[in-house]
């Protein structure tokens, strides 16, 4: 799940100052998971936008806001009301915004700030512990990721400053080598923890990403 929050309201604003009409766009995942831009919130922005004498033309908010078709498909069926809009603001991750900018060429501006993919622990509660470093390679760890969950990504730890099994960093958070440590002792593979491990292949992903399963199944049918 990509964790987002919201945008203080008097940066959207100024974001808006040189639009008059607006078009508000949510996401009916993530960012209603994270109540940064579900149904509440959009309805929220739509009071206080008009309270700010903007003109809200229409709101919607999107299955996935990141689903580019769908999004294009939602703009097709309200383009009276997405002409009539000045500016698109989109209350969802960056990739949201981007998918709204697939579907016109006027201001889209973000509504929320994309701050990690996070692992849902409780209603409103996040952990971070992947990073889509494009190679994962959590197996030699206990399924614990260095990369994400110790604060120096540190892939042959622990560093000096751990202790009591907390963080030196921040002294709340337990330290992933001891984690790390617990987990492979539980699986009686304690050997494997003295494993020294080569630097981290930050080159196995690249930016942009892009994957087409399509291509791929192509590929099968002719071999």
């Amino acid at each position: 799940m990509i964790i987002s929050k919201q945008k203080p309201f008097e940066e959207i604003l100024e974001s808006l100052k040189n639009d008059d009409t607006v078009y508000i766009v949510g996401c009916g995942e993530c960012a209603t998971m994270t109540q940064s831009g579900g149904e509440q919130e959009v309805a929220d922005m739509k009071a206080r936008l008009e309270e700010a004498g903007k003109k809200v033309v229409a709101t919607d908010v999107a299955h996935s806001a990141c689903h580019e078709l769908d999004m294009k498909r939602i703009l097709r069926q309200n383009k009276e009301a997405a002409s009539e809009a000045g500016a698109f603001l989109v209350l969802s991750c960056g990739a949201g915004v981007q998918s709204v900018r697939e579907g016109t060429g006027k201001h889209v501006l973000p509504g929320a700030n994309s701050l990690f993919v996070g692992n849902v622990k409780r209603q409103m509660v996040f952990d971070e512990k992947c990073s889509l470093c494009g190679e994962c390679i959590i197996d030699e760890y206990g399924a614990i990721c260095p990369v994400t969950r110790c604060a120096k990504g540190i892939l042959n730890g622990p560093c000096g400053g751990t202790n009591n099994g907390k963080c030196e960093v921040d002294s709340e958070k337990d330290c992933a080598w001891v984690l790390i440590y617990n987990q492979m002792k539980t699986e009686e593979k304690l050997d494997k923890f003295m494993t020294i491990h080569g630097p981290k292949h930050w080159n196995a992903v690249a930016r942009p990403g892009h994957m087409d399963g399509r291509a791929d199944e192509a590929e099968k049918g002719a071999s």
